[in-house]
């Protein structure tokens, strides 16, 4: 299940989650959003209890959007022991997508 939060649950579910967490900053009107959508619920089961998947509205939450200079949706944003590690821009294919999960789920 992908997790929607906000720029007041961020920090808990995100920067302190005792797993890593992928973040999709999104907005409602974005066409290739709702591509990658489908993908990210389809990994949230895969890595289900490995990975955490939570997606940020930008229009609803722009403090976590400008905190992490988001200039360009959907942008995923990978997290590990509260840091960002990796990060994703734009509606890529499963097969750019898979390795960077896998790394994340190392």
């Amino acid at each position: 299940m992908v997790l929607e939060i906000t720029d007041q649950d961020f920090d808990e579910q995100v920067l302190k989650s005792n797993i890593p967490v992928v973040v999709d900053f999104w907005a409602p009107w974005c066409g290739p959003c709702h591509m990658i959508a489908p993908l990210t619920e389809k990994f949230s089961q895969e890595y289900e209890n490995r990975l955490k998947f939570c997606k940020l509205n930008v229009d609803e939450n722009p403090q976590m959007a400008e905190k992490y200079r988001v200039m360009s949706i959907p942008l995923l944003l990978f997290f590990k022991d509260g840091k960002k590690v990796d990060e994703s821009l734009g509606a890529v294919p499963e097969r750019v997508l898979r390795p960077k999960i896998e790394g994340l789920a190392q």
